[in-house]
């Protein structure tokens, strides 16, 4: 059974404790994934948040380009003029991962994909922190550590690849097969599974559970919070925390969770957590463990 470790209070202290409880020390050069926000955007999780959690892993913050248009995060060049309007070039030099191009992590096993393409400067990571702001999301029902790992870390060929079911790696073409809800959801485990495995060991996810919208980070036009802050989870498990962070929302008496939880029922959501813990990501059964 996984540890899933919990604590009300979200706070930059909080999430060195969370970091802490896991009881794992990433190693070597440290990926700290995050989302930085899509121009517009007012619910994404703001830079000065996790300084000190950057500052004491000496992590180096990590972000892909995108593949759904329109963007201001579609290209380098753009990306990074809105990292500087959002504020994350004031406290970080962030590593945009497919700058210079791609590399694949096969995984034989996938379901749908047997491969998941990444940036070429993830090779330069020994370990990685992935640090989810968890959501709503308009095509996969949620977003948290399995999003992260999949299309958090894909390059945009990855994600047009994931979006697509396998079908293509061009951007401009995904959308045209982007309709098969089955086949995308088990894209992205296959995805989050061949990510997970390759730093297995040397990973650790925290889901922060604040300004959860039925929508994405990455939606210019997104719906304000329909639920009040939850808090921060910590685990080496990403199906656990996920499984454990909707779980939160579901036994929990929000009124706002009829509606959140309708986006992600409506996308079959959490069968995406089902595919992943049936690759062997992790698993859903969890013990919660309160800070």
């Amino acid at each position: 059974m996984a540890k899933v470790y919990f604590t009300k209070e979200i706070t930059p202290e909080s999430l060195i404790k969370m970091y802490e409880a896991v009881c794992v020390s990433l190693k070597g050069n440290v990926a700290l994934k995050l989302h930085s926000g899509e121009e517009g955007n007012q619910n994404f999780l703001r830079p000065d948040f996790m300084k000190k959690l950057q500052e004491k892993l000496e992590a180096t913050v990590v972000e892909t380009n995108t593949a759904y248009q329109p963007s201001s995060r579609q290209f380098t060049d753009d990306h990074r003029k809105l990292l500087d309007k959002h504020g994350w070039s004031k406290y970080y030099d962030v590593d945009i991962l497919d700058e210079e191009g791609d590399n694949e992590i096969l995984f034989p096993s996938g379901k749908r994909i047997q491969k998941t393409i990444v940036g070429t400067h993830l090779k330069n990571y020994d370990s990685a922190l992935v640090l989810a702001h968890f959501k709503g999301h308009p095509a996969g029902g949620y977003g948290g550590a399995l999003k992260q790992l999949s299309i958090g870390f894909a390059s945009r060929s990855g994600k047009a690849f994931i979006h697509s079911g396998g079908v293509t790696t061009d951007a401009n073409e995904c959308w045209n097969y982007f309709g098969n809800q089955t086949e995308f959801l088990e894209s992205m485990a296959d995805a989050a599974t061949a990510v997970h495995k390759k730093f297995e060991g040397n990973i650790v996810y925290i889901n922060v559970m604040k300004n959860m919208s039925v929508d994405c980070d990455c939606c210019a036009n997104a719906e304000d919070p329909c639920l009040k802050d939850v808090g921060i989870l910590a685990s080496t498990d990403p199906v656990a925390i996920d499984r454990a962070s909707l779980d939160l929302i579901i036994n929990g008496s929000d009124e706002g969770k009829a509606h959140f939880m309708e986006r992600v029922t409506s996308r079959n959501g959490e069968y995406t957590i089902d595919c992943a813990a049936a690759l062997g990501a992790g698993s859903k059964e969890y013990e919660l463990i309160e800070i």
